[in-house]
């Protein structure tokens, strides 16, 4: 679908700016007015971690004029895999303001915008409205949701991206010219079965590829160039090194950009998604014990079983002593709970107590009434007992 250019072109491109794009002014389809118009438009990435280092460090290659960057978070070792505009010595330093420097490093004619905060239903409408065209690179439902009814809301298109393991997927949502995220995705899955990056991992490259097909999008919905990816679903397999696309048709019946909108206000997006299902909200309740609970019981000689309902990979990297490893799909299929002790009191934990607590909730409904989890999980171990292990 041809779409007219997002932004108008701006006045004129210096000299120095001329030497700096040259490479983009000899390509016909982008030119001298494409690049006033790059120069001229205003964008604004949601998150400067996977998604966000690629996105961010070609944008401002790019020549976009202004870009806004939307990141509470600082800079952890385990973030250097993939999100590579931070280095070693950004650790513990403030992502957007790394994200910053990065991206000055580049181009120092980009205007760069800070908003250090949690992206809420508070602040988005106001964040979002100073700018012509957001990118998500959110790893979370709740967010990508928030983002989604905001730029419906607002009439804002935005390039997403989504990554785990080996495979992608990039689409350009526009309620005015095609579906939006809700029509692809009506309902977010239920809690706990879809893991996160954090949770499932991710091929660090991965990001590359998925964030560099966002600012192709970006420029392309800027400019007025190309098909945009409206109303389709570009699905990337890094493993077989395939790319395959779905049509996405605009949903008549969508809550946000339907016909008759249920949704024509933000809403509580935490509570519409879930990061614990009720039934492990409830399981949890009164039946979680800290890392130092737990030590005080290995240390006392409780008749306890430490059971870690991770994945063997994660159990590798780091585990508590003298846990036991049966990954949490063992449970929800039934399989594990034949084998549990009836004479000894279950201990459940994960990496940070999310899914532990799914676990819980089906012991607690097959009877083991005495079982707990540890809140916090493993990362709250070694936080607390054994911080010369690694985290993850």
């Amino acid at each position: 679908m041809s779409l007219p250019p997002l932004v108008e072109p701006a006045a004129e491109l210096t000299v120095d700016e001329v030497r700096r794009y040259s490479r983009h002014l000899i390509i016909p389809d982008v030119g001298m007015d494409g690049q006033k118009r790059l120069k001229n438009a205003k964008v604004l990435c949601v998150g400067a971690g996977g998604l966000g280092s690629p996105a961010l460090m070609y944008l401002a290659a790019a020549g976009v004029g202004t870009l806004g960057i939307v990141e509470f978070d600082e800079v952890d070792e385990s973030n250097l895999q993939r999100q590579i505009i931070h280095s070693q010595s950004d650790i513990g330093r403030s992502k957007a303001e790394s994200a910053k420097d990065s991206v000055l490093g580049i181009n120092p004619y980009v205007n760069v915008i800070l908003h250090e905060e949690r992206l809420e239903a508070e602040n988005v409408m106001d964040i979002f409205s100073q700018y012509d065209l957001i990118v998500d690179g959110t790893d979370n439902f709740a967010t990508r949701y928030l983002v989604n009814d905001a730029c419906v809301l607002l009439n804002k298109p935005y390039v997403w991206g989504s990554i785990y393991r080996f495979d992608g997927q990039a689409s350009v949502f526009w309620s005015e010219y095609g579906p939006c995220y809700r029509c692809l995705y009506p309902e977010p899955p239920p809690p706990g079965m879809v893991p996160s990056c954090a949770e499932g991992g991710v091929l660090g490259v991965l990001c590359a590829s998925i964030g560099s097909i966002q600012v192709t999008e970006a420029i392309k919905v800027l400019a007025g160039v190309g098909d945009p990816l409206v109303g389709r679903l570009m699905i990337y397999d890094a493993l077989e090194m395939q790319y395959r696309q779905v049509k996405v048709r605009k949903d008549p019946n969508c809550a946000v950009c339907g016909e008759n909108p249920t949704v024509t206000e933000l809403i509580d997006y935490e509570a519409f998604c879930g990061v614990v299902s009720e039934e492990a909200q409830e399981a949890a309740l009164g039946s979680t014990i800290t890392p130092k609970q737990l030590k005080e019981w290995i240390d006392d000689g409780e008749n306890i079983d430490i059971i870690d309902v991770r994945e063997i990979n994660e159990y590798e990297i780091v585990s508590i002593p003298g846990a036991r490893l049966v990954p949490k799909n063992e449970f929800l299929m039934g399989n594990a709970l034949q084998d549990l002790p009836q004479d000894k009191r279950i201990v459940l934990h994960c990496k940070t107590g999310v899914r532990s607590a799914e676990v819980l909730a089906v012991l607690k409904s097959a009877g083991f009434a005495d079982a707990v989890h540890v809140g916090g999980g493993v990362i709250g171990w070694v936080n607390q007992i054994e911080p010369e292990k690694p985290v993850y």
